[in-house]
């Protein structure tokens, strides 16, 4: 790898819209991610409909259903 180029990489915090949050590495100091492990169904075993920001009823609307 070339000197210089590269962006430090480094120990951040991960926050889900769960409120859970936990250490990755990455080189951003804080990230904000949607779903995480705690809360995703594959692997809680419960199911959760997440609407994101209305694309079911974008969709709808697009196509007059």
């Amino acid at each position: 790898m070339k000197e210089g180029i590269h962006p430090d990489y480094k120990k951040s915090i991960a926050k889900c819209a769960c409120g859970n949050t936990f250490e990755t590495g990455s080189v951003k100091e804080e990230l904000k991610v949607d779903i995480c492990s705690a809360c995703h169904p594959f692997f809680t075993g419960k199911q959760k409909l997440v609407d994101a920001g209305g694309r079911v009823d974008k969709f709808k609307k697009k196509f007059g259903l």
